[in-house]
This record gives structure tokens, C-alpha cells and sequence, in this order.
């Protein structure tokens, strides 16, 4: 039988994504359990595939990575998986979404200056497949989290 997440589970993430440095200690007194049911859960979460990795949030406008940009790009159909996993390997890149809509997939990366962000864009429409970009760049941030808040959502996450 496959295992199950519940409230506690919840919890533990919910500290988590508060400060994933905190220890198993800190963690287990704010939640009124034993360090090793803590260890164990998150051990077990990690075995599920909910929790992939612990990877600080870093601020990329305060190492010099001021631009955002938003490229959504058409392809020929049957190359596109074969785009998105170049396009992944790519540094500057944070995600690429395969997408439904006007386009095939979303790139999403950040630049130190508008030079790097042409000569990017200009290289992915050069690529072989690639039939047109469209890009957009990020004015203000207002939310930027890979987080959700879990603490509002329990119920529809338990089911």
C-alpha cells in the first residue's frame, strides 16, 4: 500500500519551507513531536519524491542578475522535448514549462545585461526546430516562490 501524506507531514513541510536549515530539534519542538518521528517523516517524504532537495533562495538582482525574462517559443512538434532539455541545461535558465496555448513551452531566465539576454534569445531562435520566440521581461516582481502555502491549502493537499 503506498504511503500517505498527512497533517503532520503537512506541518513538517509547512517549517520547511519556512527555513529548510532549521534542525530536526527546532522542528520537532514547534510541532510537539519526537526528533525522530520528525527524521523519519521527512526521511519518508524524501522517499516519495514530495520533498526533491533543500537549496537555499537566493536573491539573483543582488549578484548583479537584475533581468528576468519570459520567452514563450514555438516548435516543431516532435523536437520540442528535445528543445526544452537543451534549453534546460542552459545557466542563466530557472524553469522551462512545457505549456498549452499559443505556445509550446515557457522559458523562464535571468540576466546580468541586456547584451546577455539578446544574444540568448537570439540563439534559441537560430536552433534548428525553433519556429518563433516571443519575449517578455519582468518589470517588478511583486511574488517570486516555489513555495505554496501549504498552511491554507491542508485540506485540498490531504484530499
Amino acid at each position: 500500500m503506498a504511503e500517505k501524506i498527512d497533517k503532520l507531514d503537512i506541518k513538517i513541510l509547512i517549517e520547511l519551507q519556512k527555513d529548510g536549515r532549521r534542525s530536526l530539534r527546532e522542528i520537532a519542538e514547534k510541532l510537539d513531536v519526537a526528533e525522530g518521528t520528525v527524521y523519519n517523516r521527512i526521511n519518508k517524504l524524501k522517499k516519495m519524491g514530495v520533498v526533491e532537495n533543500f537549496i537555499p533562495i537566493i536573491n539573483h538582482s543582488k549578484l548583479g542578475f537584475d533581468l528576468t525574462a519570459i520567452i514563450g517559443i514555438s516548435a516543431e512538434g516532435r523536437h520540442l522535448i528535445e528543445l526544452e532539455e537543451i534549453l534546460a541545461k542552459e545557466p542563466n535558465v530557472t524553469a522551462v514549462y512545457d505549456v498549452t496555448g499559443e505556445f509550446d513551452a515557457i522559458v523562464v531566465a535571468k540576466f546580468k545585461t541586456r547584451e546577455d539576454l539578446n544574444a540568448f534569445v537570439k540563439r534559441i531562435i537560430g536552433m534548428k526546430h525553433v519556429k518563433k520566440t516571443y519575449t517578455m521581461l519582468v518589470l517588478n516582481v511583486v511574488k517570486e516562490t516555489h513555495a505554496i502555502e501549504l498552511e491554507k491549502l491542508v485540506e485540498k493537499v490531504l484530499g
